[in-house]
């Protein structure tokens, strides 16, 4: 028997790297649709009835926890997620289906060999995948405060790479992208100034400046320039970052 799927996650680039990674270690498997939000999953499982749904567990709308929760008496879910430590300990604790990014092809086949087997015995997704879920709602909303960041993801070309926050050491506003740099190099993500404001743990992220954030790590020192503004050397750097009126009084306490 052929099964259905489909993909939602809603960067673009991910969903075909997941669809052609599907294409590779599950060939006979249909792709049905794939959704850039959670709305537009549920109206997916409606219209075509897959028998698997891989769900990004961060989408606008609604997440995928949240789609799962609608649609587990009907079809099996695989979660996907960049990786974060609470998610994956709820995932594994309550023995849910998940994928970390960049999806690797080995992780995946094992996925892959799980669902064939729970296909097999039942096309019926498990019993009690709702409550599953729920449960790792409520683990996830427990550690809400403390679910800060801890990978950046970037992409090249083909590939996909995670950046440990700790590596970094400070984001930079560019048109509408944002600059993420590091010892190794910089890169461009689409995530803006004010998401990663909302997003990085403000113990480890300063926002400095309307299109600048540093990693505190980085300081060497801070100076005021003739005009009044804070000027940051960074360790192992030789720019220099501009500290605006509105953030000097972070460094009172330095």
């Amino acid at each position: 028997m052929n099964y259905k799927a489909i993909i939602a996650d809603d960067e673009k680039e991910l969903r075909g790297y997941l669809k052609t990674m599907l294409a590779e270690t599950w060939p006979e498997l249909e792709i049905c649709g794939e959704a850039a939000n959670g709305k537009e999953a549920l109206k997916l499982v409606e219209s075509c009835r897959p028998q698997v749904a891989f769900l990004d567990i961060k989408m606008p709308g609604l997440t995928g926890l949240e789609v799962a929760k609608k649609i587990a008496g009907f079809c099996h879910i695989v979660f996907v997620t960049a990786f974060d430590q609470y998610a994956v300990e709820a995932f594994e604790r309550e023995a849910v289906d998940y994928l970390v990014k960049p999806v690797i092809k080995k992780r995946l086949t094992q996925t892959i060999q799980r669902l064939k087997k729970q296909l097999r015995s039942s096309p019926e997704p498990p019993a009690g995948l709702a409550e599953m879920i729920t449960h790792v709602l409520a683990n996830l909303q427990g550690n809400a405060n403390a679910n800060y960041l801890r990978w950046i993801k970037t992409q090249h070309k083909d590939n996909i790479h995670l950046i440990p926050v700790e590596e970094i050491d400070y984001f930079q506003a560019e048109d509408k992208y944002t600059l993420v740099m590091t010892a190794q190099g910089e890169s461009l993500i689409k995530k803006s100034i004010k998401e990663l404001s909302s997003e990085l743990d403000p113990q480890q992220f300063w926002q400095i400046h309307r299109g600048t954030i540093v990693n505190v790590s980085r300081i060497e020192n801070i100076s005021r320039s003739l005009t009044g503004r804070g000027v940051i050397k960074l360790r192992k750097r030789p720019e220099s970052l501009t500290v605006s009126r509105n953030y000097l009084h972070l460094f009172k306490q330095m």
